[in-house]
């Protein structure tokens, strides 16, 4: 049933330029088959393999070469890609009194790499709410949904 889902994990920023290269492959050997290729969590290995600011421009550089490789594999086989990433507080929002002093890691090179943009928080109760903050054909909004057993439902509220 699951013959068109592959799992990978990669356990060092390195690791995973290798596996896009695997993915790229499996596309090349089974063109239309895939259609979704799911990053998550794109900026987790490389916060572990550069820390400081000492390696921002080497990881920011690395984050480049991955996105831009995201970009060709989903140009070339013509599938989405859909990167999960993590948030993290930022400490001049509160002087510009924004609403929710969160913002994405990985700095304008994930930013403009990105197509659409939606960030995913809980709301009350199992409730969940997606935002488009960022999006060239779709305007600002929001929409709420549930998590169940049975996969993703309206929200009851």
């Amino acid at each position: 049933m699951l013959d068109n889902v592959l799992y990978a994990r990669a356990y060092t920023s390195e690791h995973q330029l290798e596996l896009l290269d695997f993915a790229a492959a499996k596309c090349h050997e089974e063109p239309g088959i895939f259609k979704l290729l799911i990053v998550d969590s794109v900026m987790a290995l490389f916060r572990v393999d550069f820390s400081g600011r000492g390696e921002l421009a080497d990881r920011q550089q690395k984050l480049a070469q991955l996105l831009a490789r995201l970009q060709k594999i989903s140009e070339e086989y013509n599938l989405a890609v859909f990167i999960t990433n993590q948030m993290t507080a930022d400490p001049g929002a509160t002087m510009s009194f924004q609403a929710d002093p969160k913002k994405p890691i990985g700095g304008n090179i994930l930013a403009h790499a990105s197509t659409t943009r939606i960030y995913l928080r809980k709301g009350r109760g199992d409730m969940r709410i997606a935002k488009i903050y960022d999006s060239p054909d779709m305007p600002e909004s929001e929409a709420t949904f549930c998590i169940t057993n049975g996969g993703i439902d309206d929200s009851k509220e």
